[in-house]
């Protein structure tokens, strides 16, 4: 297993790409992986090609380091959920305060079968935008979930897997500057014209934060996080 290879669970929103060049940063190889699970915004899927392609050209240097991507057919995870992301059903809040994006166990599917891949391809890092601090509330993306995955993932394949969580205690707006720092304006212009966060996947608006319905808890988060990101920049 390697020390110095990564695996980046990798969507093609602000937070995974945002990840991605957090990995691409810090390790040799990097290879990345999405996931097909019948999602009602599957442009997402044609987005992750672009933005991986988009890398090259702008970042030299970490295109020596990015290797092969992995698309897994999750579709059995949809047709099992009855949620506002696998369904055509409005975005609303449910009974037990959680909103009906929350999609049961999908983060936990996702790094088994993200662990699983790296197992095979000997990456020993794990790497994830899962967040507690600026997020709508799903249970599978907090800190001690993730912390709990890693230990059960270790114990279950005799491996030594790091989750590395790099969002898990930053807001959006913090994220939009972490992206800075890591690849200036070429990578904020990257993540903000071919990224997509929209859970209505709307790919025809398009504002000063990037493409997006607008009115979806995503795309609010975006929003608010791109506000107070370009008021932090002095005039």
């Amino acid at each position: 297993m390697s020390e110095q290879t990564a695996l980046v669970l990798f969507s093609g929103g602000q937070d995974s790409t945002t990840c991605l060049a957090w990995a691409l940063d810090r390790f040799d190889h990097v290879e990345t992986i999405g996931f097909d699970y019948g999602q009602r915004h599957r442009v997402e899927l044609e987005l992750r090609r672009n933005v991986r392609a988009a890398i090259a050209p702008r970042f030299p240097t970490w295109a020596a380091k990015l290797g092969e991507d992995h698309l897994v057919d999750l579709t059995v995870l949809g047709q099992i959920s009855d949620t506002a992301l696998t369904q055509d059903v409005a975005i609303a809040m449910r009974a037990d305060g959680l909103p009906n994006t929350f999609v049961p166990g999908r983060n936990l599917v996702f790094m088994n079968f993200a662990a699983t891949i790296a197992y095979r391809r000997g990456a020993k890092h794990l790497v994830t935008g899962v967040c507690e601090t600026d997020y709508s509330g799903y249970p599978d993306c907090r800190d001690d979930t993730m912390k709990a995955m890693q230990l059960a993932l270790n114990l279950g394949m005799q491996a030594r897997f790091v989750i590395h969580t790099p969002l898990m205690w930053i807001d959006k707006a913090q994220t939009w500057k972490l992206a800075e720092q890591l690849g200036g304006e070429a990578l904020v212009e990257l993540i903000r014209d071919e990224t997509i966060s929209c859970y209505n996947g709307d790919t025809t608006q398009l504002h000063d934060w990037g493409m997006g319905c607008g009115t979806c808890p995503a795309c609010q988060l975006r929003a608010q996080g791109w506000a107070a990101f370009q008021g932090s920049h002095p005039a």
